[in-house]
């Protein structure tokens, strides 16, 4: 129970600062921070989480994390689906919290609410499968980060870094495409409260970053053993 709390109150921690930066501070031009600064929020969650609560529950925050985690051998499949509900529910109260602050403000329009979308709700226009390929590639590459940063091999204490580095990386490149997800949990979350187009696209932010994170898992364990 205690990986599981550290589990969920890390991605809550993920929803309500990564998303929050979206909604609260780069919703509004005469205050905003602009993609750039939402990116950082991400990868800043990520990395403060990390260091706070990895040593309880490995930090993973992101069902793809933990599926991809488990497929490069290191995570045990009987926790994958307590693990993930976690996650989810950790993603949804954040979410929840967001919008009691975000609809104190006059006027306020769910719209968006930070969720990803493709087609007519990509912030760029991009089609789905822009959308498909970005979320797998860049899924891919954020747990190959994970793997390599991890490994009993690498340099101790610099993980939480590198991975933070690279989410916010990851957001600079693909909030155009798909407003970034790489996690089922945090699309799940923004999904609910979005106006109703966001579940019915929610399928592409649960498959892609999870065919991501599985090949991550099989490509690191045959280039990098443990052994």
């Amino acid at each position: 129970m205690k990986k599981l709390l550290a589990e969920f109150i890390g991605t809550f921690w993920l929803v309500l600062g990564g998303c929050g930066s979206a909604v609260l501070a780069a919703a509004y031009p005469e205050l905003g921070i602009g993609f750039a600064g939402v990116s950082l929020a991400f990868g800043l969650t990520v990395l403060t989480g990390i260091y706070a609560l990895g040593h309880i529950s490995g930090a993973h925050f992101n069902p793809a994390v933990s599926i991809g985690l488990w497929m490069g051998g290191r995570f045990e499949a009987k926790n994958l689906l307590s693990y993930i509900v976690a996650q989810v529910l950790g993603a949804i109260a954040g979410a929840g919290i967001l919008y009691l602050i975000a609809s104190g403000r006059a006027g306020f329009e769910a719209g968006s609410f930070a969720a990803n979308g493709f087609g007519e709700h990509s912030p760029g226009g991009y089609n789905m499968m822009s959308a498909f390929i970005t979320e797998v590639v860049l899924t891919f590459m954020f747990l190959m980060v994970i793997l390599g940063a991890t490994h009993s091999k690498a340099p101790k204490g610099f993980a939480g870094i590198a991975i933070g580095l690279a989410l916010t990386l990851i957001h600079l490149i693909s909030i155009p495409v798909t407003n970034t997800s790489v996690n089922p949990a945090r699309s799940t979350s923004q999904a609910i409260f979005a106006d109703n187009w966001a579940i019915p696209q929610l399928w592409l932010f649960w498959i892609a970053p999870i065919i991501g994170a599985l090949l991550a898992g099989l490509v690191y364990k045959y280039i990098s053993s443990e052994e």
